[in-house]
């Protein structure tokens, strides 16, 4: 990313964003299942699974969601709810080692009134976030500028990930 003498700020990745009609087939949590790396998720448990955000509110944006396609809390069984925290448990503490936030914002829109963007499978976002990362780009220029490429954050919480599997 970079800034030109007129202030304008290129972010070239969003491209992908910006031309798709977001009309993508199935559902992108139960594809996520099947191809791991390509869908950027970053832990899987027996019954959940988290992987970052493609388009992240803030740098190291995950979402952990159940892999059974439910789209309440109230669907799932106690097994899958015990599963699905600890997960997001996980996921706080991969963030914590790799990024070392300040804090994070931890929330669950369900239905489309509420603001979720995939209103048809339960996830659960988890926003790491550092005192001053918020400025004026996103409230005068309605733009987020996020500081790390998806692919080197992937590669970074991926590998801690293996590391406390190795030691579990």
């Amino acid at each position: 990313m970079k800034t030109d003498s007129i202030g304008r700020l290129w972010a070239p990745w969003r491209i992908n964003y910006v031309r798709s009609d977001n009309k993508t087939k199935g559902c992108i949590f139960c594809d996520s299942r099947r191809r791991h790396e390509k869908k950027l998720v970053i832990v899987q448990t027996r019954y959940s699974l988290a992987m970052l955000n493609r388009y992240p509110y803030n740098n190291g944006h995950l979402m952990a969601c159940p892999k059974r396609h439910v789209k309440s809390l109230a669907q799932l069984t106690p097994k899958e709810v015990l599963d699905l925290f600890g997960l997001v448990v996980t996921a706080q503490k991969l963030l914590i080692k790799v990024l070392k936030p300040h804090g994070f914002n931890i929330g669950i829109n369900t239905s489309m009134v509420a603001g979720a963007g995939i209103p048809g499978h339960l996830h659960i976002h988890i926003v790491p976030r550092w005192n001053g990362d918020t400025n004026f780009m996103p409230v005068v220029y309605q733009t987020k500028v996020i500081s790390q490429s998806l692919n080197h954050l992937y590669t970074l919480l991926r590998d801690a990930a293996n590391k406390n599997d190795k030691r579990a």
